[in-house]
């Protein structure tokens, strides 16, 4: 089905707003009661009982990092960003684009680079990037760029040396610096999808790189062992094994840190990835580990089997990678329906754009090639994967959790890395539709192929200002 069933969708039983999310397969419907006072929404002091708790995990990351000189944090960061702006520059330079004052529009940049219609958002945030940054004019008049800072052979050399000593003093392994690299030469064909990132990031199936990028830096460090405490202080006293989702696990850089956590605690700790090939990695690295097992699990897709039934996890963990879903709120909506009463869910983002994931990782970001439709949400047409920290509350507080505060705090030495750490806690005081009610009253007038896989209940609608099809300008 193209469209909302309009007329279907009226009138439906404790239903005051709804919102029809295109998915893979059919429609998932988000339904919210008529809109409740603020009284009844949320509680203003909800993250009170869990102080102590946000205390500990800020605790327990900065001990993560003791010993590391955060003071240098900005500086370094910007050697990482300024090689990337260098190579954004060098590959538009070295495609003979703006040379002799030509102009150019953004089809004739993408066309120029032999752009894959699913990576111009990259090229697009480029674009945006240089003119930000004064590398590179542009006329809204004509729509056109122009005036492209190249760099020499000198500085971009000298670049490349001071990569090195960001990467170490930021504490990446050395194998990230050699992944950077890597990518940089590789840009165009990356570009032109005639090579992957992914043999880049795991080279003969290494994980040495993707682990440094997601554990050993030091906001992911920070971020992993926060969220490791937060679950470990969250859940204390919780009789019986503790039942933990881990969405998206990955390399399990996480995952060691929650574990290391939980060491006297029992656990049922069900380890889920996308990959099989990162459920293979899982099972070497943490296969003594008792109470683990693992299984495939996509957010995009409605929860199923016996290891997803609703109510049957104590915490969901979700490490970078909540991002990826097309539709945030039908992710959340899922996810809070997998939680009992008074569950956590703990997410690991980024909440800054790095230019330096611009000429690298964003590479592995995007929708693949025979996706119709991209982001569905508020980042609909906005070139954009990551959410802010606000915009992560919002959306957790819609779905029907009481967000917790974002770590780290504002003002902390690691707040403007972006990597945070961001809790909400299932809120239960609050009126809802009954999903399986609006359900049986869509099967009464729409035929089968026109009903919506699922229909989800959450406390707040919020709305997408359009829907984007992949490969028309945005």
């Amino acid at each position: 089905m193209n469209g909302p069933p309009i007329d279907a969708l009226s009138d439906l039983p404790g239903v005051g707003a709804w919102q029809w999310v295109p998915g893979p397969g059919r429609a998932t419907l988000l339904v919210a009661a008529p809109t409740p006072s603020i009284a009844e929404r949320t509680n203003p002091r909800a993250d009170q009982p869990f102080a102590d708790e946000v205390r500990s995990a800020s605790a327990a990351g900065d001990a993560a990092v003791a010993g590391a000189k955060l003071s240098d944090f900005p500086q370094l960061t910007r050697l990482l960003d300024d090689v990337a702006l260098l190579t954004m520059a060098r590959v538009l330079h070295r495609a003979r684009l703006f040379h002799d004052g030509a102009r150019h529009d953004t089809g004739q940049v993408l066309d120029a680079l032999g752009t894959a219609p699913r990576h111009a958002w990259i090229v697009r945030r480029w674009l945006n990037t240089l003119v930000a940054e004064d590398r590179l004019q542009y006329d809204p008049r004509t729509g056109r760029y122009h005036d492209l800072v190249a760099p020499d052979r000198v500085r971009y050399a000298r670049a490349r040396r001071e990569l090195d000593e960001a990467r170490r003093g930021l504490g990446y392994p050395p194998s990230m610096t050699r992944f950077f690299l890597a990518t940089a030469e590789r840009l165009p064909a990356l570009l032109r999808d005639e090579a992957g990132v992914q043999e880049l990031l795991f080279p003969d199936g290494c994980t040495d790189t993707a682990e440094g990028n997601y554990r050993d830096n030091l906001p992911s460090r920070w971020a992993n062992h926060a969220a490791a405490a937060m679950i470990a202080s969250g859940t204390r006293g919780k009789r019986g094994p503790l039942r933990i989702l881990e969405v998206g696990a990955g390399v399990g850089a996480t995952t060691r840190a929650v574990l290391d956590a939980l060491v006297d605690t029992e656990v049922d700790y069900l380890f889920t990835d996308v990959s099989r090939f990162f459920l293979a990695s899982a099972r070497t690295l943490l296969d003594d580990r008792p109470g683990l097992r693992v299984a495939l699990f996509d957010v995009n897709l409605p929860p199923a089997g016996p290891n997803f039934t609703p109510g049957s996890r104590d915490v969901i963990l979700a490490a970078n990678v909540l991002h990826n879903a097309r539709h945030i709120g039908r992710a959340l909506a899922a996810l809070r329906e997998l939680l009992g009463p008074g569950g956590l869910l703990v997410l690991v983002e980024s909440c800054r754009e790095h230019y330096q994931a611009l000429t690298s990782m964003y590479l592995l970001m995007s929708p693949s090639a025979d996706e119709e439709r991209w982001f569905t949400d508020l980042r609909a047409g906005q070139d954009r994967v990551f959410l802010t920290a606000a915009e992560w509350a919002d959306q957790l507080d819609a779905a029907g959790f009481d967000p917790l505060p974002v770590l780290p705090a504002k003002g902390h030495q690691l707040a403007d890395a972006g990597q945070r750490v961001i809790v909400g806690r299932v809120r239960s005081d609050t009126r809802r539709p009954d999903p399986a009610l609006v359900a049986a009253t869509l099967a009464a007038r729409l035929p089968p192929a026109d009903r919506p896989e699922r229909v989800h209940a959450v406390d707040r609608i919020i709305s997408a200002s359009f829907i984007a099809t992949m490969g028309e300008p945005r």
